[in-house]
């Protein structure tokens, strides 16, 4: 099959979880490091599905890859080859299809609850999830596309995730792994310590104390729909 393409914007913001699963579940895959310069690619059709990490900028900022990123969406879209997009990425989504990103009330930094909605789609892609603590790294938000079926939400953020058919874009991080909660946590010390006083932002301390309990049960989360995601890819000829 082809393999499915993982797009990287920022050096500390790789696949997480979801290289482990890919790779657990037998599916190739190739990485794309935007932010060392590579290219993105024209034709969805060269690959499986799409999945479009975080990252560090916005989507509405002037960058040479943010217009090819959203054509190569909308393309994949059109030949119904599943995108998947964790916060830029799917915010990255949103703008491709309609939507807009604007700032959020307040930065959500650390881990936060999210609620999932009670409708048929939100139980396809969580089965009998209803609620679990999420990982957050964000200031904007999206809003939801046109045809879009909300599936998430926060205290601090209204729309934390939604669903076009195969496609799944969240605006938290469910690909999370302790390595990468180090690391934002160092690369993120400036932006936590001007944050503090905000309801949705936890320190670096609490972060990595609350990571041993929340992250197994968020690797969960991710497995249950990273598996119903996979479930769109259609065997795609090499």
């Amino acid at each position: 099959m082809k393999p499915v393409a993982v797009f990287r914007h920022s050096a500390n913001e790789g696949p997480g979880h979801i290289a482990l699963f890919l790779t657990q579940h037998g599916i190739p895959w190739q990485m794309f490091h935007i932010d060392q310069g590579e290219a993105v690619p024209e034709n969805a059709d060269d690959f499986s599905g799409l999945v479009f990490m975080g990252g560090v900028m916005s989507v509405n900022d002037d960058l040479s890859w943010i217009p090819r990123s959203l054509n190569l969406i909308r393309d994949a879209i059109a030949k119904d080859i599943p995108v998947l997009g964790h916060c830029l990425g799917g915010q990255l989504m949103s703008k491709a299809l309609g939507g807009v990103v604007t700032k959020n009330p307040v930065k959500e930094l650390g881990w936060g609850a999210v609620t999932v909605a009670d409708s048929e789609t939100a139980r396809q892609w969580f089965g009998d999830i209803k609620q679990f603590d999420s990982f957050h790294w964000h200031g904007e938000t999206f809003s939801l596309p046109p045809g879009a079926v909300h599936l998430l939400s926060s205290p601090y953020c209204v729309n934390q995730a939604f669903a076009i058919g195969k496609h799944l874009g969240m605006q938290c991080h469910v690909e999370m792994t302790a390595h990468m909660i180090e690391d934002w946590c160092r690369a993120g010390a400036a932006d936590l310590a001007a944050n503090l006083a905000s309801p949705g932002v936890q320190s670096a301390e609490t972060m990595q104390a609350q990571m041993h309990e929340k992250l197994p049960r968020l690797n969960q989360v991710a497995e249950q729909l990273y598996l119903h995601w996979i479930h769109g890819i259609a065997p795609r000829a090499s």
